[in-house]
């Protein structure tokens, strides 16, 4: 089908154009276009852990016990000062190695333990991973990361709720419960919400780092088809055209960025609706 389209417009457009047609629609930039799903859903599930830890940051940075309200300080304190570079590596190989040490003792007998030159000690230990399994921890990496920003946005956020409103609702007899769920987290996210656009956006970016997981995402496939290619057989088939490659994924990241502030700015109009907001929050 696709090589009969090709066809076609070849003889409308030209050899010159058909080639090129041909050349961007082959093997592997098919897979190049097909890794754009390693990107969106690493973006999509990993913020969905960051607002799954940023709620669970926020009630404990909220909480009257004080260990929980030390554990959500130093969350929120700690993992946002750590590069989230730095972390992508970290915590996939951390798990990794941890896993294998707890195969290892597991499936591996003391001695050959103890004459073990390399790791893991055997190789019924070893923990052979693939794509889906980086691709899992990626997005548990990526959601510790930024759900520590969520946190703060979202502890801030029910701060910036009316006390107004909530001592009026319980003056009506509603109950503490009811108070919080019904007018304190649901005019929360009013609050919230573009703070959380700001999360979503460098969780966004932050989705180029899967290269570096061997996952072959768009940034990986970008620089394998625009390094230099050259054939013993056909000599140098292009040159280094990675800027051209790199020029389409700036496009495409502000594509997602135009529809990320679209679609929140939808959530922030659902969100408002039906509520009045006080001037200065007061």
């Amino acid at each position: 089908m696709l090589e009969s389209i090709i066809t076609f417009l070849t003889q409308w457009l030209g050899e010159d154009t058909g080639a090129t047609l041909a050349y961007i629609s082959n093997g592997k930039h098919l897979a190049w276009y097909a890794s754009v799903r390693f990107t969106l859903i690493t973006a999509v599930a990993g913020a969905g852990c960051a607002v799954l830890f940023g709620l669970l940051g926020a009630a404990m940075k909220r909480s009257s016990f004080l260990p929980f309200k030390l554990a959500g300080d130093f969350y929120t304190t700690i993992v946002r000062g750590i590069p989230d570079v730095l972390f992508i590596i970290f915590f996939p190989l951390a798990f990794e190695q941890a896993v294998e040490f707890l195969m290892s003792r597991v499936k591996c007998s003391p001695e050959a333990i103890a004459a073990a030159t390399q790791w893991p000690p055997c190789d019924a230990a070893q923990w052979y991973l693939g794509t889906g399994h980086y691709l899992t921890m990626a997005c548990i990496s990526l959601g510790i990361v930024y759900g520590a920003f969520a946190a703060n946005v979202i502890h801030g956020a029910m701060q910036a709720v009316p006390r107004g409103q909530l001592e009026a609702a319980a003056a009506y007899g509603f109950t503490p419960r009811q108070v919080f769920w019904r007018f304190q987290v649901r005019q929360m996210w009013i609050y919230a919400l573009p703070g959380l656009s700001n999360v979503w956006m460098l969780l966004l970016k932050a989705t180029s780092f899967l290269s570096l997981l061997q996952i072959p995402d768009i940034v990986l496939w970008a620089d394998r088809l625009g390094s230099a290619n050259y054939f013993p057989i056909k000599g140098l088939v292009h040159p280094d055209w990675r800027w051209k490659y790199y020029l389409v994924l700036f496009v495409f990241f502000i594509l997602l960025t135009l529809l990320s502030e679209c679609f929140f700015a939808i959530l922030q109009a659902r969100a408002s609706r039906g509520i009045a907001i006080p001037e200065g929050g007061e």
